[in-house]
């Protein structure tokens, strides 16, 4: 009498195959998934280049840059130097990545790790990144001859933490960073890759606003401004920040920040001016900036955004070069 056909052991083993062959179809779903948010073809990213010829470069995402565009914007808008913004990101680099955290040790939270316990301020000031940097500035500016001291002993002397000598090995990547977001290199820090996925308003109401948030009040100065329900006051003369061409562009005027003699004052400008349109690139991802505009250089987030392009050669808008201000184009 013959055999009964195995069934069981068959059917055992084609469930087997089937679920090893969905386990490899989860894996490179999630991969691609990965790839899209993070990383391959088309992800954002952005990058900053020293103006040596050392070759010298610092890669980070969409995120730290807006903090890092932030910590920079508060700094100057406090008259601090150029070292106590290095200091400053370096400090954010070691504690939190430049990303602004929820969480840390024990009561830690922010770009800082500040803590609400030793009187930082409350919890929802701490993850406000501004204020956050602000009050970073504000312990550094009484440590005495911080410009002079150690970039790590500096920090320390603001931070009080437990690995004081982890601060030094960001230095580098600081100083490209601050270079860039004071304006002291020209056309040194761009980004590329798709926007940001956001339920967040954007346009140019937004690009107000944001330019509220990093730079004070005083970076609107249009008459019978508006931002967040708020009316600005509006300082003498009037306007210096107008929404033009088709309602999508921010120009903001940097001549009114020269100060003294010809020379310096044009130094200043300059430096003003690289400042807003690096803060602009670094601002695109999380507010749809599509082009930026500044003196015959031009940022296009259309072409990849890898390279800033000079107007009337590489760029698209030959016939709007920027003369004395830096334009800023938003989508909506």
């Amino acid at each position: 009498m013959p055999e009964p056909y195995p069934t069981r052991p068959k059917r055992r083993g084609r469930l087997l195959r089937y679920g090893a062959a969905l386990l490899v179809l989860c894996g490179v779903a999630a991969y691609l998934v990965v790839q899209y948010v993070t990383g391959g073809p088309g992800a954002r990213g952005c990058r900053v280049v020293g103006g040596g010829k050392d070759g010298a470069s610092y890669e980070f995402t969409p995120e730290q840059a807006v903090n890092a565009a932030t910590i920079a914007a508060v700094g100057t808008g406090r008259n601090m130097p150029e070292r106590a913004i290095t200091i400053a990101l370096a400090t954010a680099l070691q504690e939190s990545g430049l990303r602004n955290l929820e969480h840390g040790d024990r009561d830690s939270l922010g770009l800082f790790q500040q803590r609400p316990s030793q009187g930082w301020g409350t919890e929802r000031q701490i993850m406000d990144p501004a204020y956050s940097a602000g009050i970073f500035y504000a312990h550094l500016a009484e440590v005495p001859d911080y410009i002079g001291l150690p970039l790590t002993v500096a920090a320390q002397r603001v931070q009080r933490s437990g690995y004081p000598e982890a601060y030094a090995k960001h230095e580098p990547d600081a100083e490209l960073l601050s270079a860039a977001l004071t304006g002291h290199t020209a056309a040194t820090l761009t980004c590329a890759g798709r926007p940001e996925r956001t339920t967040a308003q954007t346009g140019p109401n937004a690009v107000r606003a944001a330019l509220v948030r990093d730079f004070g009040r005083d970076a609107l100065r249009e008459t019978n401004a508006v931002v967040g329900g708020t009316p600005v006051p509006s300082p003498s003369p009037s306007p210096s920040v107008t929404a033009t061409a088709r309602g999508r562009t921010v120009t903001v005027p940097v001549s009114e920040e020269a100060r003294g003699n010809a020379a310096s004052a044009g130094l200043r400008e300059r430096e003003r001016g690289w400042q807003l349109a690096h803060w602009a690139v670094a601002n695109s991802s999380a507010l749809h900036i599509q082009r930026v505009f500044y003196a015959d250089r031009e940022w296009t987030a259309r072409d990849g955004g890898g390279t800033w392009h000079r107007v009337g050669t590489g760029g698209a808008g030959g016939a709007e070069k920027s003369a004395g201000s830096v334009r800023i184009v938003a989508g909506q």
